[in-house]
């Protein structure tokens, strides 16, 4: 079919190269998407092909990672800038050592905190409240949380709902930031220092997580482990982003089963170059 279609543009004048060419990408498309629905098994997954299987995708992806990284570059400015200033503040002081320890003590506060954010905060629906004392702020979760992540969650590639803007987190450290120079500039300062940079390369993760493959073996772990949380089978389970410590401790990680294939003995376990065609899938048939 495709050769015939080109040998019928090569013997039509230019007005009938355009008519051939839109004839020959419909019959082309329509047989992409009928190979893409009969590659679908029981599980809503894509059967591994010997290609990508829906090639748009590709450049929407791309386009979308050009937003989401224009939205953290201002939040990845401000908050390295203010870590640094912080942890200078601390090193100048009479315990250094004391201040470097603080500062990353900071990394296992952020894990928790992104843990229970996630789980807790923007896997929730939020309705308003009647009661008086809670109808504002139920109202302002309510408008601003609920779409937030749940809209991610059905656009898992839609750079506007990847990360958090400069705005988002900027009253929580304007008033965490002050509180606390309460206590020593080595002690408390340091570890806000730590946790805001811990911030930063989590949202980068995260970024990267739907953007971009490497080889990198964590990397590797955890992109399977995160897509499979955009399945609807993983959706109330695996809400550790960075790592699954806290997964582990509050028992939510995925089932054995889950896990085995997806980190099997294999480099590449059947159900790892699923997970990320089957999330690139539902996005597609979303933009239709």
């Amino acid at each position: 079919m495709r050769s015939g279609a080109l040998f019928l543009i090569g013997r039509l004048p230019p007005t009938g190269v355009h008519v051939a060419c839109g004839i020959s990408c419909a019959i082309v498309g329509r047989s992409e998407r009928h190979r893409n629905k009969s590659n679908l098994n029981r599980g809503g997954f894509m059967r591994p092909a010997g290609r990508p299987s829906i090639m748009p995708v590709s450049a929407y992806k791309r386009e979308q990672a050009r937003i989401s990284r224009r939205t953290l570059y201002p939040v990845t400015v401000f908050y390295t800038v203010c870590a640094a200033i912080l942890l200078v503040l601390g090193l100048r002081t009479r315990h250094p050592y004391a201040a470097l320890a603080f500062f990353f003590s900071g990394v296992p506060v952020w894990t928790l905190v992104e843990y229970t954010s996630h789980r807790f905060v923007f896997h929730r629906h939020f309705t308003q409240s009647k009661k008086w004392y809670k109808k504002f702020f139920t109202g302002l979760a309510h408008k601003y949380l609920d779409p937030t992540h749940f809209g991610h969650h059905e656009r898992p590639f839609d750079g506007t709902h990847i990360n958090g803007e400069l705005k988002d987190l900027l009253p929580v450290f304007l008033v965490s930031l002050p509180v606390s120079f309460i206590f020593p500039t080595y002690t408390l300062p340091m570890m806000l220092a730590g946790v805001v940079q811990c911030y930063v390369a989590e949202e980068w993760i995260h970024h990267c997580m739907h953007y971009y493959n490497f080889q990198n073996p964590y990397f590797r772990h955890i992109k399977r482990y995160h897509l499979y949380h955009h399945t609807s089978p993983g959706i109330d389970t695996g809400y550790g982003i960075t790592n699954a410590f806290w997964d582990v401790v509050f028992r939510t990680r995925f089932p054995v089963p889950v896990r085995q294939r997806l980190f099997g003995r294999g480099r590449y376990s059947r159900l790892s170059g699923q997970v990320d065609q089957t999330v690139a899938l539902n996005n597609t048939r979303g933009l239709r």
